[in-house]
C-alpha cells in the first residue's frame, strides 16, 4: 500500500486528544514463587531521567487560498498571516555536564519559546544551538545541575530482531515506555528531499514521542524517534528512528559550527536492480549504480567511474541510494570514507575525501541577531592566523550595517582570541552588553562593536 494512502506523518509536536493503546511484549519467562521476576525496571530507572519533555510556543505563517474573485488583491492569490501555536515533544540528554539535549528539528521548528521539563519536575528554558531540518535533528542546551545523560550505542551494529524500548511523551500523557524490536534497517522513501536511513521498530510510537529515545536492553541509545506510518497519526506498529550513529555525527557538527556542514560523495546514481545488474554484468542485486561522477569531486579524484556499483561504506553493506545518501550526508566536509565497489567482476576499494556541499557555511544570525546576513566558516588571515572568515555578507543586512565585509576574519572578541566558529559561538553565547569583535581585513586590524 502506498505511503500516501497510509499517511506517512512526521510526529508533530502538537497534542492530540485521542489515542489507541498498543503494546509489544518482550518474552520473559516466569519465575518460581519467591524468586525475583525478570524486569526492565532497574535499567529504566537509571536512564529515564535522561529523557525529557519539551514544550514549545511560537508563531507560524499560515497561508489561505483566496477565491478567484479576490486573488487580484492578494500576492499570488494567498492571504498570509501569523498564527500562534503550542506543541509538545520529547528529547534526550546526551551530555549532562554541558546540558545538551537532542530532539527532532520539527519539534522546535519556528518555536520562540522552548522549555525542557525533567522527570524530577524541574523545568528550564532551552537555547537552540542548531538544527538540521534535512535530517530532522536539533540540539538544545539547558543550564542545569545534576542531569542524567544516556550512553550512545553504535547503531551500525544493530540487527533485525534486536529488542528495543521507546521512551517519550506520547499525546502529552507524560513519560511513557513501550517495547518491541528492530523490524528493519536502512528504511527511507518517506520524503525524498530528506536524509533518511531509519531504524524501523514496532515499539509503540505516537505523536509527542518525537525526539524521544529508542534504546536497547542495556539502556543505550540506539535512535531518536522521529516518524510513523499510520492513519491519523496513530501507532500501527510501524515507527521510525534516526540511528544514533547518524545523530552523533550531525550533533558534533552542530556543536562545532552551529549547523551541519554536509559533505558530499560526488556521485549520481540509482538503486541497483536485477535488470541493471544483468546489463552491467554485476553479480549482485543490492547496491548503488553510479550513473555519473561529478568532475573534480572526491569520488572523481579517488578513481570511481560511472558504471561502478557501490556495495559498502566503511566496511558496512550499502543496499540503496537513500541509505548511502543519508550516511554520507551525516558526515562532515573533508572526512575520508572507504567505498567498496564492484566493477564488472572485480571488487575494488577507494578512499574518498568528501567534498564541500553548497550548504557548508554557518549562518551567523544564529549566533547574534546583529550578525544576521553573514555566513561564517573556519579560515585564516593573510599571515596565517586562524580565525572565523566571513564568506558572505548580504547587502543592507545587519552585518553589513556594522561595516563587515566578505573576506573579513574575526580573530578575537575583546581580548579573547578566537580561532574557529565553535569558539566564537561559545563566547557570544555568554557575552553580555557591548561585544567588541576584533576583525582583520587584509593587513589591518580593527574592532566592530555590537550593542
Amino acid at each position: 500500500m502506498k505511503l500516501s494512502v497510509l499517511t506517512a506523518s512526521l510526529l508533530a509536536a502538537s497534542l492530540f486528544t485521542h489515542s489507541s493503546y498498543v503494546s509489544a511484549k518482550i518474552p520473559f519467562f516466569g519465575a518460581e514463587a519467591g524468586q525475583k521476576m525478570p524486569s526492565l525496571a532497574p535499567m529504566l530507572e537509571k536512564i529515564t531521567p535522561a529523557v525529557v519533555n519539551i514544550n514549545v510556543a511560537g508563531n507560524r505563517e499560515v497561508r489561505q487560498r483566496m477565491p478567484d474573485a479576490f486573488q487580484q488583491f492578494f500576492d499570488q492569490g494567498e492571504l498570509r498571516r501569523e498564527q500562534p501555536f503550542r506543541g509538545l515533544g520529547s528529547g534526550v540528554i546526551i551530555d549532562a555536564k554541558k546540558g545538551y539535549v537532542v530532539t527532532n528539528a520539527h519539534v522546535v521548528n519556528q518555536a520562540d519559546e522552548i522549555r525542557v521539563t525533567l522527570t524530577d519536575g524541574r523545568s528550564f528554558e532551552a537555547k537552540k544551538i542548531g538544527e538540521d531540518p534535512a535530517s530532522d535533528v536539533a540540539l538544545l542546551q539547558i543550564n542545569a545541575d545534576n542531569l542524567t545523560e544516556i550512553k550512545i550505542s553504535d547503531s551500525d551494529n544493530l540487527r533485525v530482531g534486536d529488542f528495543t524500548i521507546a521512551i517519550g511523551n506520547p499525546f502529552g500523557l507524560g513519560q511513557t515506555v513501550t517495547s518491541g524490536m528492530v523490524s528493519a534497517l536502512g528504511r527511507g522513501g518517506l520524503d525524498s528531499e530528506k536524509y533518511e536511513d531509519f531504524i524501523q521498530t514496532d515499539a509503540a510510537i505516537n505523536s509527542g514521542n518525537s525526539g524521544g529515545a529508542l534504546v536497547n536492553l542495556r539502556g543505550e541509545l540506539i535512535g531518536i524517534n522521529t516518524a510513523i506510518i499510520g492513519p491519523a497519526g496513530g501507532n500501527v506498529g510501524i515507527g521510525f528512528a534516526i540511528p544514533s550513529t547518524m545523530m552523533k555525527n550531525l550533533v558534533s557538527q552542530i556543536i562545532e559550527f552551529g549547523e551541519v556542514k554536509r559533505g558530499i560523495l560526488g556521485v549520481e546514481g540509482n538503486d541497483l536492480n536485477e535488470d541493471i545488474a544483468k546489463a552491467m554484468k554485476v553479480k549482485s542485486t543490492k547496491g548503488v549504480f553510479i550513473g555519473r561522477v561529478t568532475p573534480d569531486s572526491g569520488s572523481d579524484k579517488a578513481g570511481l567511474r560511472s558504471g561502478d556499483v557501490i556495495v559498502s561504506l566503511n566496511g558496512k553493506t550499502i543496499q540503496s541510494m537513500s541509505e548511502l545518501r543519508a550516511k554520507v550526508g551525516s558526515m562532515g566536509v573533508g572526512k575520508s570514507v572507504k567505498i567498496g565497489v564492484l566493477r564488472e567482476d572485480k571488487q575494488l576499494s577507494f578512499d574518498v575525501k568528501l567534498s564541500e556541499s553548497d550548504q557548508a557555511n554557518v549562518t551567523a544570525g544564529t549566533m547574534h541577531e546583529m550578525l544576521a546576513g553573514a555566513s561564517f566558516s573556519n579560515g585564516k588571515t593573510q599571515d596565517g592566523t586562524a580565525g572565523v572568515m566571513l564568506t558572505e555578507v548580504a547587502e543592507r543586512s545587519p552585518a553589513a550595517q556594522l561595516g563587515l565585509q566578505k573576506g573579513d576574519v574575526i580573530i578575537g572578541v575583546a581580548r579573547t582570541k578566537v580561532s574557529n566558529v565553535a569558539e566564537l559561538r561559545d563566547i557570544l553565547s555568554k557575552a553580555k552588553g557591548v561585544i567588541a569583535l576584533q576583525v582583520q581585513r587584509e593587513n589591518a586590524v580593527y574592532y566592530v562593536l555590537i550593542r
